[in-house]
């Protein structure tokens, strides 16, 4: 709940500190005294969008500063740890606007985005009076604060996830389809190329293979000329034969050369050896460099061949085999399209009928709710001296979507007979105060973590039905936190904490203030709102029997 609210030069307030408690808090104040600047201030360090001009004149920067005292596991906590900021039991928010226009916020000494502090605000404060767009006369909200009432998070959770699921497959059936028109157009064209590329059959690494094959066979002539007289130099009838000799020779002697030639017969043994090696390679070189002159038009022919289709499909010659590969699977598409496109079609049935059953179910929910709804709102109408209006929930097929398909929309009647419409539009100012507060009360969430802000809901109501109002209010605080803004007297009574906003002139400068009220000062602003500028003793007498 909201602790403390600080705030320094924001359009007519120089410095105000203000110290919140538990229970319903009530501020009152003649017409214009600032109690607007107060929510537009919360409003600031909150995030909510709203006046752009907000410094005190003569001010080089406004700042709000509000601390908030946090439960255990109060839903803030979670979005402070998602933006990566301390969590604590005390929140404190601080933002900063100059005059050139720039804002800046912090959130437990840390800097943060706008979007960062209303995503918090969201879980710390809840606004509603009459222009109230962001909560109960918002359409878009009620089938949320519908489930909400009725406690259907679970159902919603299966119905998203059965809208996934048939959105996949319908996304699958979609592209599915594309894939196979656009593999139909080009049919001819996949089942000539693939028969192509499976005729010529091209494998990785053959174009380079072919190409030196081919300059091996172009130059073959005269290298087997030199390879040849080279063969013959070191064959048995020239090197190889007289190393052999030579050999023979020295072994001859070698008895009597008294070890000399022992060296030199080991080095010539080992020469005849790599030479009968390099004989053997020459000769396997000569085989190599033998070949029919038809075999180098094969080869070629062969090599041309894979070039072209590799540029007839605009691929290197070493990615023909799997493009072909490719073209396969396209092609494959095409042959086991139906079959394809039949299975993908099942499962898309398969997930409607799964989501129109989760749907269906989460919608009878809705409708049995609506009626409890409705019987409870009602029953609060009494009271608040409304009991010949009709609040009706209605709840229609909409288009599906995740959760759901229906829409809900909170509709009245002021008057027995009347015709039913829309709750912001029927109800007049009184009528519509009333209305949201018995929306309200049956809605109310469980979270005792949250501060409720009424800005001025009675107003256009008075006598019996302010104070039912404010007796509606008071009940609402009870374990939890209410400011309301008010011009009733009867509703200012039931105030457990109560404040006066209002306007002092300083150095010929306006300047707005709250003062905390008890005692005989709470008896006078009772009696100022009950009797005017004028405080009669009457007056007083009357203020006090409110506040007994």
């Amino acid at each position: 709940m909201l602790r403390a609210l600080d705030i320094r030069d924001m359009l007519i307030i120089d410095r105000l500190e203000l110290m919140f408690q538990p229970g319903l808090n009530v501020l009152t104040g003649e017409t214009g005294a600032g109690k607007s600047i107060l929510l537009d201030s919360l409003g600031f360090v909150l995030g909510w969008r709203g006046r752009a001009e907000l410094v005190r004149q003569g001010a080089d920067q406004g700042e709000v500063v509000a601390e908030f005292e946090l439960a255990q596991d109060h839903p803030a906590q979670a979005v402070l740890e998602e933006a990566g900021i301390p969590v604590s039991e005390t929140l404190i928010l601080r933002r900063v606007n100059t005059r050139d226009g720039r804002k800046t916020a912090w959130v437990n000494d840390r800097r943060c985005s706008g979007d960062v502090l209303r995503r918090l605000s969201e879980t710390l404060v809840e606004l509603h009076g009459q222009h109230d767009d962001r909560g109960l006369l918002n359409p878009r909200g009620h089938r949320d604060l519908l489930d909400s009432f009725a406690g259907l998070d679970q159902q919603r959770a299966r119905v998203r996830v059965a809208w996934s699921d048939l959105s996949k497959a319908r996304k699958a059936l979609s592209l599915a389809e594309a894939e196979i028109a656009e593999a139909k157009a080009e049919e001819d064209f996949l089942r000539h190329a693939v028969a192509e590329l499976d005729e010529l059959d091209p494998q990785s690494g053959e174009e380079a293979e072919l190409d030196s094959r081919r300059r091996l066979m172009q130059g073959a002539e005269r290298l087997r000329q030199d390879v040849t007289r080279a063969h013959a130099a070191l064959g048995a009838d020239k090197a190889e034969g007289d190393i052999g000799d030579a050999l023979r020779w020295l072994e001859g002697v070698q008895d009597g050369a008294d070890g000399h030639l022992e060296a030199p017969i080991l080095a010539l043994e080992r020469t005849l050896t790599e030479l009968g090696e390099a004989v053997e390679g020459i000769e396997r070189c000569l085989d190599a460099l033998s070949f029919n002159p038809h075999d180098l038009e094969q080869v070629e022919e062969r090599l041309f061949a894979i070039r072209a289709l590799g540029r007839k499909h605009g691929v290197a010659p070493d990615e023909l085999g799997s493009f072909a590969q490719d073209l396969r699977a396209r092609l494959a598409t095409v042959d086991a399209g139906a079959e394809h496109l039949n299975d993908l079609t099942k499962a898309v049935t398969q997930a409607e009928q799964a989501y129109n059953q989760e749907a269906d179910a989460l919608g009878a929910a809705r409708r049995e709710a609506a009626g409890r709804l409705d019987r409870a709102v009602m029953t609060e109408l009494a009271p608040l001296k409304m009991e010949r209006a009709v609040f009706q929930t209605d709840v229609s097929a909409s288009d599906p979507g995740p959760d759901g398909h229906d829409s809900v929309a909170f509709t009245v009647a002021t008057n027995p007979g009347a015709p039913a419409g829309p709750i912001g539009k029927i109800a007049s100012g009184g009528e519509l105060s009333r209305f949201l507060l018995a929306l309200k009360v049956c809605l109310r969430r469980d979270d005792a973590g949250l501060t409720m802000i009424f800005d001025e809901i009675d107003r256009g109501v008075g006598g019996a039905t302010a104070d039912a109002v404010g007796r509606r209010l008071a009940s609402l605080a009870e374990g939890g936190q209410i400011l309301v803004v008010t011009h009733s007297p009867q509703v200012a009574a039931l105030g457990a904490h109560h404040w006066r906003v209002e306007k002092r002139v300083v150095d010929e400068s306006t300047l707005s203030t709250v003062v905390p009220l008890e005692g005989a000062a709470r008896v006078d602003e009772v009696a100022r709102m009950l009797a005017g500028d004028t405080i009669t003793e009457e007056a007083r007498g009357a203020a006090r029997a409110l506040l007994l």
